[in-house]
């Protein structure tokens, strides 16, 4: 039997239970899983949603666990760990999703070296179709590694990343993603309109024209920038309209935005390049 804890039932951490859960069902795998949350309705809702167990303190909670999932606001990552470090035993995996918290910090804040897996899931985790940027520190061995493979996986695509801080250039691409892309669809949409379709087709226009490319950019054993091309003919309407991206310099643009993301995300976990 597995046993993880979840210090935090935000929606993270629900869509790894949920992911978890959906899994052993058709896998036949036991599984143990706990959730420290203080809030009495959040206990409430995890019980009734997924039949956990469910704690106050994260005390109390961790005791017995493989693995522990640390998923709760960057901000209140000290006050969780100084409650949780006179419990935790040297075996037990931490696996943090939150934002912007080092390797360094977590071994500072309990005051020894700790195994400790880091991770960035993006927001289409929730509903299984997110990918997550992953480092190991150097007390992982290849059994934590498949532990936190095998819990992430349940949300989405897991990839591994060599260097602590190369996590800073994954939440800009990825972590911040999401927000690009639907940056792309309302700018789309209101374009639509200013061409003169209602708000609801452009709308649904938009949306499954990203949806539809992705899925095909995905399937397809064909770079992008080939994929692009193929849709662009020569002297045509896209073309045409390539050429106000480019002559607008939106590559670079484009560059600079994830460039700034990667140096915000340096300046908040406290790393450099």
């Amino acid at each position: 039997m597995s046993n993880i804890c979840f210090i935090g039932g935000g929606n993270m951490a629900r869509a790894i239970i949920g992911g978890l859960l959906a899994r052993e069902s058709t896998a036949g795998q036991s599984l143990s899983i706990s959730v420290a949350e203080p809030m009495k309705a959040g206990r409430a809702e995890l019980e009734s949603q997924f039949q956990v167990k469910t704690f106050t303190n994260g005390r109390d909670a961790i005791a017995g666990a493989e693995t522990i999932v640390l998923a709760v606001k960057p901000q209140i990552i000290p006050l969780v760990l100084q409650q949780l470090k006179d419990n935790l035993q040297t075996e037990q995996l931490l696996i943090s999703v939150a934002a912007g918290t080092t390797c360094q910090t977590i071994e500072t804040e309990i005051g020894r070296k700790a195994t400790i897996i880091r991770a960035m899931p993006n927001l289409p985790a929730i509903i299984g179709a997110g990918i997550t940027g992953v480092f190991a520190n150097k007390q992982c061995q290849q059994k934590h590694r498949q532990q936190a493979q095998d819990i992430l996986s349940t949300v989405g695509q897991v990839i591994w990343i060599d260097k602590e801080n190369l996590i800073d250039a994954v939440t800009a691409v990825s972590g911040s993603g999401p927000a690009y892309v639907f940056y792309l669809i309302e700018s789309m949409r209101d374009a639509g309109v200013a061409a003169g379709l209602d708000f609801d087709t452009a709308t649904q226009l938009a949306l499954h024209t990203v949806v539809g490319s992705g899925k095909l950019a995905q399937q397809e054993n064909t770079d992008v920038s080939e994929l692009r091309r193929q849709v662009t003919s020569p002297g045509g309407t896209t073309a045409a309209a390539i050429a106000v991206l480019d002559e607008a310099s939106c590559d670079a643009i484009f560059k600079q935005a994830v460039l700034t993301a990667r140096d915000r995300a340096r300046e908040l976990s406290g790393t450099s390049a």
